[in-house]
């Protein structure tokens, strides 16, 4: 079984405005929303490919209960945590000339909602796959990873983490099998400007050193940079297509190298799939669906 853990899950709330004013009232031309969180991202597409997955975390308040049940209308198993106070967070992105981003805060995540989480993690057996994806809230502390991480430490599972710079670092002394930051996100971690394939590469294989197995660095336009445990490096580019939105790629490219791996032990093509999948979300309003996958996998296969 696959479990992801989202600890800030999101109702986002996009808002079209031919002109964006300050200071008066703006009448929308459109609007759209989604229920999200970069765990669940991955659980959604991992749901397109036909694999089952467990989504876990927190939900509060009417915007939770809307996010566990549109979840579970689609098909995906939930099994998250729901808190007593607060409401999941709401993210506004105003789309005009420009995209304008306000992120909720999120519900306070007591103690004893982070021991329920923590022995539902207990119950993941040998065998699974275990994916911590995005952001913490600030309520939580900064080795919150860790406590999650070192609860499996003695059982063989596949470590998948999707995350910012102390969060990814502190997370590689369990040697995590998957680590997917984007080249920005590198940047941050080296403190240094990375502008070629050969640096991304050279720091992808610094990661390897510090505990990860194998490592993907998407790089936007110009696609993706595997350095599998084998030391073998692998690259892939972008597809042909409009691309409409890029919330979610990333978790995408997840979701696809999780079942293209599980599927044919490859990670060859377990890169090519979590790029078509990757595509499949930028080329689409929201996350990836199974008919825009499978369109585009003739491109690669």
């Amino acid at each position: 079984m696959i479990y992801t853990v989202t600890f800030n899950p999101s109702v986002d709330y996009t808002i079209f405005l031919s002109l964006f004013s300050r200071g008066t009232v703006n009448r929308a031309k459109g609007e759209e929303y989604y229920f999200g969180g970069k765990g669940i991202n991955v659980s959604r597409v991992l749901y397109e490919l036909g694999v089952n997955s467990t989504a876990l975390g927190f939900v509060a308040g009417f915007t939770g209960e809307a996010i566990q049940n549109a979840l579970e209308n689609i098909g995906i198993k939930t099994d998250f945590i729901k808190l007593n106070n607060g409401i999941s967070r709401i993210n506004v992105k105003i789309v005009e000339e420009n995209e304008t981003e306000i992120n909720g805060q999120g519900p306070n995540i007591d103690d004893a909602s982070v021991e329920k989480l923590l022995k539902k993690i207990d119950c993941i057996k040998s065998g699974d796959t275990l994916v911590l994806a995005g952001s913490i809230p600030n309520t939580m502390p900064d080795n919150t990873y860790e406590k999650v991480l070192d609860r499996v430490k003695d059982k063989n599972i596949k470590i998948v983490v999707d995350a910012e710079k102390g969060l990814l670092l502190n997370s590689l002394k369990y040697k995590p099998f998957l680590v997917k930051p984007n080249r920005q996100e590198l940047c941050n971690i080296f403190d240094v400007e990375i502008r070629t394939e050969k640096e991304v590469e050279n720091c992808a294989k610094e990661l390897k050193k510090l505990g990860a197995k194998n490592v993907i660095v998407s790089l936007d336009c110009d696609g993706a940079v595997l350095v599998d445990e084998n030391g073998e490096t692998h690259k892939t580019g972008i597809l042909k297509g409009e691309v409409i939105n890029t919330v979610g790629s990333g978790d995408s490219m997840i979701a696809g190298f999780i079942a293209g791996f599980e599927k044919e032990n490859s990670y060859s093509y377990a890169l090519k799939l979590g790029t078509v999948c990757a595509n499949a979300t930028a080329f689409s309003a929201g996350i990836a669906t199974k008919e825009k996958i499978n369109k585009l996998l003739k491109q690669v296969f």
